[in-house]
């Protein structure tokens, strides 16, 4: 199991250069210039380039791309260009933010999602099965960002039964923190719910039509036992890939939510550093959220080991 875990983390050496490399090589087709931004729409061209030799962007990409690997191998992400700071320290006090969203809601999504995929499954082709199938469907037309502002509509103006943006540190109200992520926590998750709740009555249905699972429902064993103890186990491994897959959509989704609701996450900074073209942010941000995706793939693997036992053999094979 160490060596699979250390052969993945080396392979993803190269995915995280590659990402930054793209990243990169695409802002620099971006039209507009942060020196400009920086230095305001009157200032003169001298101006315009004093501020590109300070910043360094008078330089050739190739130099300052290798500058800043150079920089990430030695834990330093560089420095932003607006807001005049290390990159590395505006992402770790935004990162928690959007992880904390994030996964509130994916539990929103395995909460609900993988449920009402069994209920449909064990209810298939009756009055339940469609409404789930309705609203599975609801769930996957519906734009997360009109949603989020239907919900700040609702609950956060007409009702003002909860904050219709911001966000609370958990530190300094727990309760405050859950409230804050209910809104977007339901209009990131919705998406996710309905792509779960399909997948899970799709898998649970062949499961079902199973021999095994026919053998102990011919022993007389309760439906609620043949489900819970032999066909969900089974169910989970085709879901468990689902929810990883979930997790990263919901980490890039988290772009819009939190320019919506107005959350201070990596979302958010994200979006302000591609609008400013703010490249050392930009780049950094992409290479953490890389990161993250690459350990949650690895954890996902490794779930596996624990839901089916075969493939911890083939592990070690």
């Amino acid at each position: 199991m160490a060596e699979l875990v250390l052969r993945r983390l080396l392979s993803a050496i190269p995915v995280l250069l590659l990402v930054t490399l793209i990243s990169a090589s695409i802002m620099q087709l971006v039209p507009g210039d942060p020196a400009l931004m920086i230095a305001g729409s009157n200032a003169s061209d001298a101006e315009i380039q004093q501020v590109r030799r300070a910043l360094g962007l008078d330089r050739s990409f190739g130099v300052r791309l290798l500058e800043w690997y150079g920089g990430m191998f030695r834990g330093d992400l560089g420095q932003s260009l607006l807001l005049n700071r290390s990159v590395t320290d505006a992402i770790l006090e935004r990162l928690p933010v959007t992880l904390a969203l994030a996964g509130f809601a994916l539990a929103l999504t395995v909460a609900i999602g993988v449920p009402l995929g069994v209920i449909a499954a064990l209810k298939a082709n009756t009055v339940i099965d469609q409404i789930v199938l309705v609203v599975a469907l609801i769930g996957v037309s519906v734009p997360n960002f009109w949603l989020g502002l239907m919900l700040i509509v609702s609950f956060g103006v007409w009702l003002d039964v909860l904050p219709a943006g911001g966000y609370t540190p958990f530190a300094d109200s727990p309760m405050g923190w859950v409230r804050s992520l209910i809104l977007p926590g339901i209009s990131l998750a919705l998406l996710q719910i309905g792509l779960l709740a399909r997948i899970t009555r799709a898998t649970m249905l062949e499961v079902l039509r199973q021999d095994y699972v026919r053998t102990a429902r011919a022993k007389g064993l309760p439906m609620r036992m043949v489900v819970g103890q032999h066909a969900l186990r089974n169910v989970m491994v085709p879901v468990v890939t689902v929810i990883g897959i979930s997790f990263g959509l919901l980490l890039s989704g988290s772009v819009v939510i939190e320019t919506v609701y107005s959350i201070p996450g990596m979302g958010r900074l994200l979006a302000t550093a591609i609008f400013s073209r703010d490249y050392p942010v930009i780049q950094g941000g992409l290479l953490v959220t890389a990161t993250v995706l690459v350990l949650l793939n690895l954890a996902v693997d490794l779930l596996y080991a624990v839901i089916d036992p075969r493939v911890k053999h083939d592990g070690r094979s």
